[in-house]
């Protein structure tokens, strides 16, 4: 009798596993990140954004999101699918700083594989762990992932498993897979994000992945080059609702549309800028390095500029103790730079220290409202007028300029929350959650408040 009793007990928790799993199979979460979309814009209310609106007052939203630091592309869409800051999963830059030896400034190299980018435990990985499927439309720092079933590229191989799918549907052709290549052939944002979404698209219709990864760009092109909050800045964010409209109705042509959340998300706000700053003259004024027009050759001191802040590198080791605080004190004199931080100091920043992480400076700039970093090096003017550049990010999180998007729908999301600020830390949590996953590490909490039954 014991053994017949243990034995049901066993095949309960098979059943009530095995439904678990079912559930979760039956489950599926489309993560999109609309690119440089600040909340201040969200907020305006002649902001022409129908889907998006739709989605937000059938689900939950927040008037504010706190980004990571530093405040660009593929370090917070990193933050956005780990949980955890920047100190942890390792991403500074929008690509893999990588040291080209003493003497020598460093370089960044874009595109690198995944795993020699990203150190902490990604949802897609965890999915992938628990037999769910995973999948991507022009997601970042996810380069030859193993744990990503279907994927769709910022830059597409050609032969490619999504790319034959859809060439032998008739939904793309070979010539559109080349125009969007890296080259003289490379059409416009507006035609890139057309691309992706169709990908998003046939993705989600074909193979139904428990979590889709979805990227837009056109955005922060056009904010960076006319601005925020502009007729053209209201213009592309309208384009990007039409996206998201496309794919919303794919998912419901597909009859998964009750089994599905929608969670939309930025990776930044953006802020207007009218002066350009450049480090390296300030440095090749001081004789701490050289080059021939706007390029560095040899130095041993180099910033790495990301806009709104700067990476100062001291590139001769042997200099290092001796150049620190000469370098604090130039560039807290220097027009424009509103502060200077030690690298040493990375932790208060959710940044790890140079110890930690090779990609790490050994000064933070950050630079007053208005003005924005670049790596050139031509001249000797320090500070010059921003021309055919409007905007930018990287400035400090604690801008509320920088603060994003997050809006949540569909299955599992209750209606009608709105949420006065939030952390992108808690997306992947909250994410993790509905899909009845653990993050192993985790930084952000789940937003509970937002979930039905929680």
């Amino acid at each position: 009798m014991k053994i017949r009793v243990l034995l049901a007990g066993i095949l309960a928790v098979c059943l009530v596993n095995s439904c678990s799993k079912s559930s979760n199979k039956d489950h599926h979460v489309i993560l999109i990140s609309i690119d440089g979309f600040p909340a201040w814009m969200w907020n305006d209310p002649t902001l022409q954004v129908p889907n998006l609106r739709k989605l937000a007052a059938e689900g939950a939203s927040t008037k504010a999101m706190t980004v990571s630091n530093p405040s660009i592309t593929w370090i917070n869409h990193t933050t956005l699918v780990t949980g955890v800051e920047p100190r942890k999963h390792g991403v500074l830059f929008n690509g893999l700083l990588v040291r080209q030896g003493d003497g020598k400034p460093p370089k960044i190299e874009q595109w690198a594989e995944k795993s020699r980018m990203v150190f902490a435990p990604t949802l897609y990985d965890i999915a992938h762990e628990n037999g769910l499927t995973t999948a991507e439309s022009d997601w970042v720092a996810v380069t030859k992932a193993k744990t990503i079933d279907w994927s769709f590229a910022e830059l597409p191989e050609p032969e490619g498993a999504v790319v034959k799918e859809m060439i032998a549907a008739g939904t793309v052709t070979p010539e559109q897979i080349e125009w969007m290549q890296i080259g003289p052939k490379r059409k416009s944002v507006t035609f890139l994000d057309s691309m992706w979404t169709k990908a998003a698209i046939h993705i989600f219709k074909t193979h139904q992945p428990n979590l889709l990864l979805f990227h837009t760009l056109n955005t922060d092109a056009v904010h960076h080059y006319y601005g925020p909050g502009t007729m053209a800045s209201h213009t592309a964010l309208a384009y990007a609702d039409r996206l998201v409209g496309d794919l919303i109705k794919a998912v419901d042509e597909s009859g998964l549309r009750d089994k599905t959340t929608f969670i939309i998300a930025t990776d930044h706000g953006f802020k207007k800028v009218s002066k350009i700053i450049l480090p390296n003259v300030v440095l090749k004024k001081a004789g701490l390095a050289q080059g021939l027009g706007p390029s560095i050759n040899t130095c041993d001191a180099y910033a790495m500029t990301q806009g709104g802040m700067a990476f100062v590198y001291v590139t001769n080791p042997a200099r290092k103790a001796e150049l620190l605080p000469k370098l604090k004190e130039m560039f807290a004199q220097t027009e424009g730079v509103d502060r200077v931080i030690d690298g040493k100091d990375g932790h208060t920043l959710g940044m790890p220290v140079p110890e930690e992480n090779p990609g790490m400076g050994d000064l933070v700039l950050y630079p007053k409202a208005g003005h924005v970093f670049k790596n050139d090096a031509g001249g000797d003017v320090v500070v010059t007028p921003s021309l055919n550049y409007a905007g930018t990010h990287g400035y400090f999180n604690g801008d509320p300029e920088l603060d994003g998007i997050f809006i949540a729908s569909g299955r599992g999301i209750k209606k009608g929350v709105v949420l006065d600020r939030m952390a992108n830390l808690d997306v992947a949590p909250t994410i993790a959650r509905l899909m009845d996953l653990k993050l192993p590490q985790q930084d952000g909490r789940a937003l509970d408040e937002i979930l039905l039954g929680k």
